[in-house]
């Protein structure tokens, strides 16, 4: 057993759970694993990425932890572990409700409307986010070594510019706390709905961008404008007018995000993903 799941064990048992099964779910810079039916432990494994020191890892829990007292479309934490991030045997962990996934797809006006329940719940959190967190933690990531291998100068130009401009423009809007990594990959149709899971990107911005972020690959990638306009209609639904403006800003700030982001998250990138990259920073150059 590795040490890490090792050490989830051990740190269930403390609040008198006995973990009976190691059934991987992830196995990234984070391990996700199974250890009873009902209990799944989140634990850092890797100490050696972008992300230092276990602050992001404490703000995440906390931000689910609201959102599940809040009863938020999310993958619950789990009720019977106290709702922090738990260091064992040098590890950080956090521990969450098992959620059966369903063969079903989602509709994007429901989608867009389990956004916004999130962004209502989101709004009565009240300690201090990182004003576009992401954004500005782009900027410094364009400086590692590996992104200089795997981009060139003039793409790195590119997408320093457009993160700068992005900050600037974005920094007039109005803010609250976001999931800031809203894309497909991140919700889950389950036997109790559709939730959303990985709160380890939040920041405080404009909800354009977890709009952004939900559509970008739809409308950009897939060419899927009328199923993107969707998403944003399902999320209007509720009340809450989107700027167009704002939201192309925002279309602009996640390209340029995920393009920063892509050699760490893809050191060995599949052809597919390759394309895609491509896609992206020719789709920023015509919006230079």
């Amino acid at each position: 057993m590795k040490p890490a799941i090792l050490a989830a064990h051990r740190c269930a048992q403390k609040y008198g759970i006995n973990p009976d099964r190691c059934e991987i779910l992830q196995d990234a810079h984070t391990v996700v694993v199974r250890l009873t039916d009902s209990l799944v432990a989140r634990i850092v494994s890797n100490t050696e990425g972008p992300r230092q020191g276990n602050a992001w890892f404490a703000r995440e829990t906390a931000i689910a932890a609201h959102l599940t007292r809040h009863n938020a479309p999310v993958i619950p934490l789990h009720p019977d572990i106290p709702p922090i991030a738990h260091l064992q045997d040098g590890y950080t962990m956090n521990f969450w409700q098992f959620v059966t996934a369903i063969d079903a797809a989602a509709s994007p006006q429901e989608i867009g409307a389990s956004l916004h329940h999130c962004h209502q719940a989101l709004q009565l959190f009240s300690e201090p986010l990182t004003s576009l967190g992401i954004l500005h933690e782009s900027l410094t990531i364009l400086q590692q070594p590996a992104v200089h291998h795997a981009l060139s100068s003039a793409s790195i130009d590119l997408l320093t510019q457009h993160l700068n401009s992005s900050i600037e423009s974005l920094a007039a809007c109005s803010h609250q706390p976001l999931h800031g990594d809203a894309h497909s990959g991140n919700l889950l149709m389950t036997s109790q709905g559709l939730l959303w899971s990985d709160w380890e990107d939040v920041f405080s911005g404009p909800v354009e961008w977890d709009l952004a972020s939900a559509i970008w690959n739809t409308k950009l990638l897939e060419n899927d404008a009328s199923t993107a306009d969707a998403v944003v209609q399902g999320y209007e639904a509720w009340g809450t007018a989107i700027d167009e403006m704002i939201l192309d800003q925002c279309l602009i700030a996640r390209a340029a995000v995920m393009s920063a982001w892509y050699p760490l998250l893809y050191p060995n990138p599949s052809p597919e993903r390759i394309q895609k990259l491509q896609h992206r920073l020719a789709w920023l150059e015509s919006h230079g």
